[in-house]
């Protein structure tokens, strides 16, 4: 009977022993984590995400934009009750795409954060659509290196004196030709300060074509197509939105608005990604707002909530159920926008 009590003592010892060996292993697993405008949070964390959103826009041109255009209180003030509204739909994670050079304000997006509740996730990187007016100057004559080093000095010290750290690389090219030599470099320090920063690539782009060429930019600095999210892919075809989703890219489907047929064609585009097994790829949001610097009170704001009052409901309809829901609204928006280094 002795003997049995020893043996018995003797396996719950070790039992014990592994069982917090175990726990102190699933301690140490290093959980994926954003960066937003507060700081670190755990991804899992993120909750109901809108991808591709504004708080504000200044026009003017990078020579003549700063902090002198605007009125933080006043754009807090005008924009908080659309945050509020988003907040009061379930939502908890708002990416602001506004980069450097075109109205973003890193003070303005934390204040509005501590008082709607919301994650903010802020920029950095260049913008280069429309026809170039928004690319300051230096970005013409220095190389793909320094401009990475630029965004770097965000990731590393913060957005100017704010220590507010942006949470991806928002950068732009024009649909309508081949990538110029400034578009590729600024796709080459894009991939560049993602190597060094674990930062996710956000790259207005439009049609299938321009994107994979920028892919292909990535390919060769060895970035993996996770890192890259194909912003604007409801401007290219169903065939290439497959393509880019198997090879790894997210396929960002955005202007979500109220319109009836354009919200039958989000849900077509949605139900053939569905087809193919590749939800699990895709990212959706309104790039909505926003405050317009110069024009009085902002100007006209279109709200955050036209998935949720009409995508939404329209997808149901259409068979898709609330875990598909979820995957698109909340599991990928956590897989896209972690941070982390990802080469081929």
């Amino acid at each position: 009977m002795k003997r049995t009590l020893i043996i018995i003592e003797s396996f719950y010892r070790w039992f014990l022993i592994f069982s917090l060996l175990i726990v102190a292993f699933a301690c140490s697993v290093k959980k994926d984590r954003i960066m937003t405008v507060n700081g670190w949070l755990n991804a899992e964390e993120m909750g109901i995400t809108l991808t591709h959103e504004h708080i504000m826009i200044d026009w003017i041109g990078p020579d003549s934009t700063g902090y002198h255009r605007w009125n933080k209180d006043s754009i807090v003030e005008r924009i908080l009750p659309f945050l509020q509204e988003i907040a009061g739909s379930g939502c908890k994670t708002f990416i602001d795409c506004t980069p450097a050079y075109l109205g973003r304000d890193p003070f303005v997006d934390q204040r509005l954060s501590e008082l709607s509740g919301l994650n903010i996730i802020i920029s950095t990187g260049y913008y280069g659509a429309m026809n170039d007016k928004y690319v300051p100057r230096h970005a013409w004559t220095e190389t793909s290196e320094q401009l990475s080093e630029r965004w770097l000095k965000e990731w590393n010290k913060g957005i100017d004196e704010s220590g507010i750290r942006p949470g991806i690389i928002k950068i732009a090219v024009r649909r309508d030709t081949i990538l110029s030599e400034l578009h590729t470099k600024i796709v080459e320090a894009a991939a560049l300060a993602h190597l060094k920063s674990g930062l996710t690539i956000v790259s207005h782009t439009g049609i299938g074509e321009r994107a994979f060429e920028q892919l292909e930019i990535l390919k060769k600095y060895g970035v993996s197509p996770e890192a890259f999210v194909w912003t604007h892919a409801q401007g290219g075809t169903k065939e290439d939105q497959i393509r880019a989703a198997k090879s790894g890219a997210w396929i960002s489907l955005d202007n979500v608005n109220s319109d009836s047929a354009s919200i039958l064609s989000y849900v077509e585009m949605l139900k053939n990604l569905k087809k193919n097994n590749l939800l699990n790829k895709v990212l959706i949001s309104h790039d909505s707002g926003w405050y317009t610097v110069g024009e009085l009170r902002g100007g006209t704001i279109r709200p955050f909530t036209d998935i949720f009052t009409y995508l939404i409901p329209e997808m149901r309809k259409n068979g898709f159920t609330d875990e598909e829901i979820t995957l698109i609204m909340e599991k990928n928006p956590q897989k896209a926008y972690s941070v982390k280094i990802r080469k081929i």
